[in-house]
């Protein structure tokens, strides 16, 4: 699921990417192509303009007829949107002749709009012609001396600019288009394939986590092997720092056990000597203290151990069957209705030592029935969980009784076999594996424990 959500991000993220790149890109060449329509546009009228200017410089016959010889037939339909016009600057002088294109209008002039003029001395910019028409429009002046001050002008329709630039973006949009589906096949195709290791890592790890598997096996690319092994090697010192504190803990076990039975022996020797009796009363405190606290530590050490899945049906029936030949001398029948797919999160030894101290409570107080019933739910907040009812058909317990028995070595009748440990431990391991302990009324009238544990 992460690996999934992992591949959506970067190809969400790539293909954002991929579409601003070019959108970018797209616009910057419809600007330079545009660039160089304009100034193709600009070479064209410059050859019209150079061919006025040196008309004007030479005059001939053809000059006094108002026909310069452009060998352009634009130039003498009327409103065409090519034009030139040649304006006799001097001052006294309004000597004007134009295009018959113009026919009675006249092109608006770039000084008097601030156009600066290039490195020959020549304006460019767009002006507004006759009819409204956008034109582009180049002028240049022409001081004769003697012979005057002229300022000519030739501008040409701008609707081709835009006609070659709209022909060009959509050219551009076009193949673009097919440009981003095939970016964006190659990131699917690159995310999909090239994430797959990842995912191959994320499904193994669950199934380590689930213990249907130890270790990350199989190949993987050599970016992701490096990840694989650590991984794995991680998971070896997980388990040899759990075994070591296993060792420890059975080793400190071992070296107290010794020290309190001595203890325990010479205040025993000294009969009802009150000072023996505080040390024996002591000594037994501080065994069931060192009991209680290394069994913590010993659970402690288990949880840390990745993989560790139970299935419960198995240790149900096989503790139902040696409980019914411990407490073969009140006829107990111990009655199992387990779930097969239940799957207890943890280790057996903490599985059997809970329902086995349940299941011996229940045959004490029963008066012949005894009924386990494992189901398998899944809780809104925790996740599957795994349900153990163990019910008995004896005397029951009232609220206040309930509450007693779940405290350490609390006992409510002295006539029955057992420490008063057994309820107390069960609710010790289950909160250590996230779980608790819940007594209650069975519907025969007796107790009813229900266990709750983290379903694998």
């Amino acid at each position: 699921m992460r690996a999934n959500s992992l591949a959506l991000r970067l190809f969400v993220s790539a293909t954002a990417w991929a579409v601003v790149i070019l959108l970018i890109t797209g616009v910057v060449l419809s600007s330079l192509y545009r660039q160089g329509v304009e100034r193709a546009f600009d070479r064209r009228l410059g050859v019209y303009l150079r061919t006025l200017v040196a008309d004007v410089a030479s005059p001939d016959d053809a000059n006094e007829k108002n026909q310069p010889p452009l060998g352009e037939p634009l130039f003498e339909l009327p409103l065409s949107g090519w034009y030139w016009q040649i304006t006799r600057l001097d001052p006294g002088k309004s000597d004007l002749r134009a295009s018959r294109s113009l026919w009675d209008g006249g092109l608006p002039r770039l000084e008097t709009a601030g156009v600066a003029p290039g490195p020959d001395g020549s304006r460019q910019g767009y002006v507004a012609g006759p009819e409204d028409q956008r034109l582009r429009l180049v002028e240049r002046d022409i001081d004769l001396g003697d012979e005057g001050h002229y300022l000519v002008a030739v501008a040409g329709d701008a609707a081709e600019i835009n006609a070659e630039t709209r022909s060009f973006d959509q050219a551009l949009i076009v193949t673009f288009a097919l440009l981003a589906v095939v970016l964006l096949l190659t990131t699917m195709f690159q995310v999909r394939f090239g994430l797959a290791p990842l995912k191959r890592i994320s499904d193994g790890l669950a199934a380590i986590r689930a213990g249907s598997a130890e270790r990350l096996g199989g190949t993987f690319p050599d970016e992701i092997a490096p990840l694989a092994r650590e991984t794995n090697a991680l998971i070896e010192a997980n388990k040899e720092i759990v075994e070591r504190a296993r060792t420890h803990v059975g080793n400190l076990a071992h070296a107290l056990k010794t020290p309190l039975s001595v203890m325990q022996n010479e205040a025993v020797a000294r009969g009802q000597d009150p000072f023996a009796l505080k040390v024996l009363e002591q000594a037994d405190i501080m065994r069931d203290q060192v009991a209680r606290h290394l069994q913590r530590a010993r659970l402690a050490a288990r949880l840390t151990v990745v993989g560790s899945i139970t299935d419960v049906a198995p240790v149900v029936t096989a503790l139902a069957r040696t409980m019914e030949k411990i407490h073969r001398d009140k006829s107990i029948s111990i009655d199992v209705h387990a779930d097969d797919k239940a799957r207890f999160r943890g280790e057996r030894p903490d599985l059997e030592e809970m329902i086995g101290n349940l299941v011996d409570n229940a045959c004490k107080w029963a008066a012949s029935r005894v009924t386990i019933e494992v189901v398998c739910e899944s809780a809104p907040s925790a996740g599957p969980i795994v349900r153990i009812v163990v019910d008995d058909d004896g005397r029951g317990l009232s609220a206040s009784e309930r509450e007693q028995v779940a405290k350490r070595g609390r006992r409510l009748d002295e006539t029955k076999p057992g420490s008063g440990l057994g309820l107390s431990i069960v609710v010790d391991l289950s909160a250590l594996y996230g779980g608790g302990l819940t007594l209650s009324t069975a519907p025969s009238g007796g107790l009813r424990a229900e266990l709750v544990l983290p379903a694998g």
